[in-house]
């Protein structure tokens, strides 16, 4: 179907496209509604990581202990998209095609070093989270291309994580967020920090930490270098200068609190 109507938008959740369609900023020749497609509602969970297919539902990924033994960032992270009513409807795979820089998942697909995997008439291939984010609201899926899952690696040893954000009001999209992951090595020193930004860069921006965090785990030092380094853009919501300080103090948040969770691990 999507074949022959390649400028057509994918119906899962709905939860993006359908307030697009109301307010016409979208009008899609045609709608192709993949709810009835059963293989794609699938949660697989497994050593490797967590793999969600196109009609997983945020709820569902949300409350799943699996997932959230094998990697507790992601059901973090869903707890902040936007109310229970949106999550028990909207997809995860559906969230990151819609590519909103400013959304939870999208950030988290890109620190964690993710991928989605894609499918058309033509076959299927394997998008890393690097290459997938083109723009606001632009992902690299083409023309008659479907999404049919997305992958989050698991955590790995001795690997802490945490998500915070900050919003005007509950549920609304961030004006900034940040999604951590802190791995200490043997001798309990921090080995590697790397920290995925929401709300303040045209695509999700990951930085890596390690060498601004130090051995020690230096988090006021790391949330300078991540103000130093970021540009965000001033708009109706919250000034440039705000939005760099808010994401300096949250960096500052998420990174303890991601060690902390590494330490414990490391010692159970």
């Amino acid at each position: 179907m999507l074949a022959d109507a390649p400028q057509g938008k994918v119906l899962a959740g709905g939860q993006s496209l359908i307030p697009l369609l109301n307010m016409r900023l979208a009008a899609p020749p045609d709608l192709v509604d993949i709810n009835g497609v059963a293989e794609l509602d699938a949660l697989h969970v497994g050593d490797e990581g967590v793999r969600a297919g196109a009609l997983a539902r945020h709820a569902r990924v949300e409350r799943s202990v699996e997932a959230a033994a094998v990697q507790p960032l992601l059901g973090r992270a869903l707890r902040h998209v936007a109310h229970p009513v949106i999550r028990n409807r909207g997809t995860v795979v559906g969230s990151l095609a819609h590519a909103d820089p400013a959304a939870e998942l999208p950030a988290v697909l890109a620190v964690l070093g993710g991928t989605v995997e894609a499918a058309s008439a033509r076959g299927r291939r394997t998008i890393p989270a690097a290459e997938f984010f083109k723009g606001p609201l632009e992902s690299a899926l083409a023309p008659g291309e479907l999404a049919v899952a997305a992958f989050f690696p698991a955590a790995p040893l001795r690997t802490g994580t945490a998500f915070t954000e900050t919003a005007r009001r509950h549920g609304d999209y961030a004006l900034s967020g940040v999604a951590a992951v802190v791995t200490l090595d043997e001798d309990l020193r921090v080995g590697a920090v790397r920290a995925g930004y929401l709300g303040i860069a045209p695509v999700p921006l990951v930085l890596d930490l390690t060498g601004a965090a130090g051995p020690r785990g230096d988090w006021p030092a790391a949330a300078a270098y991540v103000r130093e380094r970021i540009d965000p853009e001033t708009d109706i919501h919250a000034s440039a200068r705000y939005r760099r300080h808010l994401t300096g103090v949250l960096t500052e948040r998420a990174l303890a609190a991601a060690a902390a969770e590494a330490l414990r691990r490391a010692r159970d």
